[in-house]
């Protein structure tokens, strides 16, 4: 598939279209210490996954009411730890010309659904869908929220453009057989530098790079 046959932009929200790694971190440097895991441990894996996946992974011992309440107390961490969560560069700039271009977008995240409002109402984005980790049996790396928000949005998969910066969220948009563009030095279709370049790859104003 070529870009120019993408209908519908698939946009992650963490790190993706908001820039909040460092609030990220810090919740979990924070729930690491309070659960006796190496931070350095967590935070290899938890980019791109829901919360109770990653503490599934993190204390496998855990039984099913541990580790709700473990994701919990992680995402609790992050709801009010906004202050510097900001719209990625090139963010709004490119959902100005997604609607100039009539194209469809939405956001799909391993957030639930206060963390999500909550970010990106701090970076001043509104997204006409959003798909959250209370929406999906099974979060990334599994395709049921990208395969969602591509229903709802009345898309084939196939052309929309799923836009990553973890492993996780790339292995979902391939497996819902999308066109997949990732950020930070990360492999997809398009390996991007920030969404300014996605801008001005759909507006034709620069050729793709090769992979």
């Amino acid at each position: 598939m070529e870009l120019r046959d993408v209908r519908a932009v698939l946009l992650d929200m963490d790190g993706t279209l908001v820039d909040s790694d460092a609030a990220v971190e810090r919740a979990w440097i924070t729930w690491a210490g309070e659960y006796g895991v190496e931070p350095a441990t967590a935070l290899a894996i938890a980019p791109g996954c829901t919360s109770d996946r990653t503490v599934r992974r993190l204390l496998p011992e855990l039984n099913a009411s541990a580790v709700a309440v473990a994701a919990a107390r992680q995402l609790e961490l992050q709801y009010d730890d906004l202050s510097d969560v900001t719209p990625a560069e090139g963010a709004h700039e490119l959902l100005t010309v997604l609607g100039q271009l009539g194209m469809s977008w939405a956001v799909v995240t391993s957030a639930d659904l206060r963390l999500a409002n909550a970010c990106l109402g701090a970076a001043s984005i509104t997204a006409p869908l959003l798909v959250t980790a209370e929406d999906v049996t099974d979060g990334k790396p599994d395709p049921e929220g990208y395969l969602r928000a591509a229903e709802q949005l009345g898309v084939a998969p196939r052309s929309c453009l799923v836009v990553e910066d973890a492993e996780p969220g790339l292995a979902a948009g391939r497996a819902a057989d999308a066109l997949t563009a990732a950020l930070k030095h990360l492999t997809g279709d398009l390996c991007l530098d920030d969404l300014g370049q996605l801008t001005r790859l759909l507006t034709g104003t620069v050729e793709p790079a090769p992979r």
